[in-house]
């Protein structure tokens, strides 16, 4: 008899640690309502926000701190402000070393820099990540807080550098 009602409470108590994971740890999509702040690290590869957006949404997209991109010198999420990305890097002619992003696996990359407003052009998560080709020698991470919404009359997407 005293068996099954240890079992019962190891159940409980297993259960309520992993309810008490964040839905991000757990490899689960974030729900609109629940968006948290994420951190984007400078030596990993397209990282998922774990934000599945859909066609026509628009993120404001907010990020700061500092990450590693040329030796000695950091720069924030906008991007190192003297030299631009090469022809080979993820995204060519921004800063290097900016925050972009896409969305899905195989969608375009552009600019997310340390502020933008953008509309989705189709569904998938949210990946970003540095605009580098070498990140085992960058350090470092941005905080980036994402916020999703419907797209409104009148409201124009964000447009990288360079765009017209």
């Amino acid at each position: 008899m005293k068996r099954p009602i240890v079992w019962v409470l190891l159940t409980l108590v297993a259960l309520s640690g992993w309810c008490s994971i964040p839905p991000q740890e757990k490899g689960g999509q974030l729900d609109h309502a629940s968006l948290q702040t994420i951190r984007i690290y400078a030596y990993r590869d397209w990282q998922s926000t774990g934000i599945l957006v859909h066609e026509d949404d628009v993120l404001d997209i907010q990020a700061e701190g500092t990450w590693l991109y040329t030796p000695g010198e950091y720069n924030g999420p906008e991007g190192h402000r003297r030299y631009s990305a090469p022809s080979f890097y993820p995204l060519p002619s921004v800063p290097g070393g900016a925050l972009i992003g896409r969305i899905g696996e195989e969608g375009q990359p552009r600019y997310v820099g340390k502020d933008t407003r953008w509309q989705a052009e189709h569904d998938g998560l949210l990946y970003l990540r540095i605009d580098d080709d070498i990140l085992s020698d960058n350090e470092g991470a941005v905080t980036v807080k994402v916020e999703v919404g419907s797209a409104q009359a009148g409201q124009e997407p964000a447009r990288s550098p360079g765009e017209d």
